[in-house]
């Protein structure tokens, strides 16, 4: 028990001890945090007056060093030994009875006074398509349920290189893009903003140490290189990815923007939920064959979409899907990005790729949920087909109940409209 106060059906347990990175009003600099109930602690306070006594290793000075930073970066380079050290610490001096209350009352914040930044600085950002139910949802929908899965899709991590840039912080607004599109109608492209706005539900994970170019990454050192684990939503522009999208994949229809999760959640908090993927019907190559979990590598959490329509005053939850809908796990995403060869750097970000359920109340994209703008899905009585400007975005995930709950606190976005700038007149003429 903690003498800071844990409501009911909070993520932030002492079962969880995320991190992330924070600034206030009255000091504006971002550093790192963690969330006990509805306050932030300020580690940067912490590794100035605690944890220096309380840390009893040889790092402790660099771990202390560490989260003075202003992203998580330094930290996470450290490893695992100190991710464990540092969770123990907060919870050895926030417990009832801690001869620390005092000072760690003066690195308490109040959650809804913290502005959250992104935790990592990230310099490269890979998505991934492990979902397999959305992948053969979309393949039903484009190339029939007989050849919805490519032949490779059972044999390794598809994946597309995203673009850091435009990856932000939960809250971000995200502007409506502009990009070619071509009906199927047409026998040329039109220019016109997206038409068919859409979410990815996704989760992602921020890598911890890094890799050689040149060297591998072994199976069973994967999970290693592993900081945390976060929400993400790969906000996609459909109609401009169908023109696009042929022969080289995904390019302007993703980089518009990416949400990720304020708080990172680490593997300590989610051991405890570790479950099988999807059953694969082919067997893997070796580089592949994760012996180490034997075959539990990846979660067992309950993800949520909750959609709030422009003028609307609630949020309504549309899907609902386990995060176990995965074909791969992500020390598998690891392993097989780096087999060429590829370096991973701290900080890295990658995406599971979207998560889908079976059935149309499970789904994590508008996309499988109105068959492509076939079908209407109800939001609170306000029928949609795509996203429109004003709509709020919010994505929940948690695993456990009560005291032992895990979260990840929200993932969310607004639609903004498009930004057309001197390309207005063009737009005006295109639609007299």
């Amino acid at each position: 028990m903690s003498f800071i106060p844990i409501p009911a059906d909070c993520d932030f347990t002492l079962a969880n001890i995320p991190f992330g990175v924070f600034s206030t009003a009255t000091n504006a600099a971002p550093r790192p945090c963690t969330a006990v109930g509805a306050h932030v602690l300020d580690l940067s306070i912490l590794s100035s007056t605690v944890f220096p006594q309380v840390l009893k290793m040889d790092s402790a000075a660099k771990i202390c060093e560490s989260l003075r930073s202003t992203t998580l970066n330094a930290f996470a380079s450290l490893g695992k030994e100190a991710r464990v050290a540092v969770r123990n610490a907060v919870l050895e001096v926030t417990k009832n009875g801690s001869q620390w209350q005092g000072e760690v009352e003066k690195a308490m914040v109040r959650m809804a006074d913290a502005k959250m930044h992104l935790p990592m600085e990230i310099g490269d950002y890979t998505d991934f398509y492990a979902g397999k139910n959305h992948a053969f949802n979309i393949g039903t929908l484009f190339r029939g349920p007989a050849n919805a899965l490519q032949p490779n899709y059972i044999h390794l991590p598809v994946g597309y290189h995203g673009r850091a840039s435009t990856v932000v912080v939960s809250g971000t607004p995200i502007k409506r893009p502009l990009g070619q599109t071509c009906p199927p109608t047409n026998a040329t492209p039109n220019f016109d903003q997206c038409q068919k706005l859409d979410i990815e539900l996704e989760l992602a994970c921020y890598v911890a140490l890094p890799s050689e170019m040149g060297t591998p990454v072994d199976i069973e050192e994967a999970e290693s290189h592993i900081f945390g684990y976060s929400l993400m939503n790969d906000w996609s522009a459909r109609d401009i990815q169908a023109w696009e999208y042929v022969p080289l994949g995904p390019f302007n229809a993703k980089n518009f923007g990416t949400t990720v999760g304020a708080w990172i959640v680490t593997d300590e908090a989610l051991e405890g939920f570790r479950t099988a993927a999807i059953e694969n019907s082919a067997e893997t190559l070796p580089y592949l064959r994760e012996e180490r979990r034997r075959g539990k590598g990846v979660f067992d959490m309950e993800l949520e979409v909750l959609v709030k329509p422009t003028g609307g005053n609630d949020f309504s939850k549309l899907f609902t899907v386990n995060a176990k809908n995965l074909l791969f796990s992500f020390p598998q995403m690891i392993a097989h990005h780096t087999i060429t060869g590829c370096a991973m750097r701290t900080g890295d970000l990658l995406g599971s790729g979207t998560i889908s359920g079976e059935d149309k109340t499970s789904v994590g994209s508008f996309l499988e949920a109105t068959q492509n703008g076939k079908e209407d899905v109800d939001i609170g009585g306000v029928k949609r087909k795509w996203l429109e400007d004003g709509d709020e975005v919010l994505l929940r995930g948690h695993a456990g109940s009560g005291e032992g709950r895990v979260g990840f606190g929200e993932c969310a976005g607004t639609i903004l409209p498009a930004n057309w700038g001197r390309w207005a007149k063009v737009q005006g003429q295109q639609k007299a």
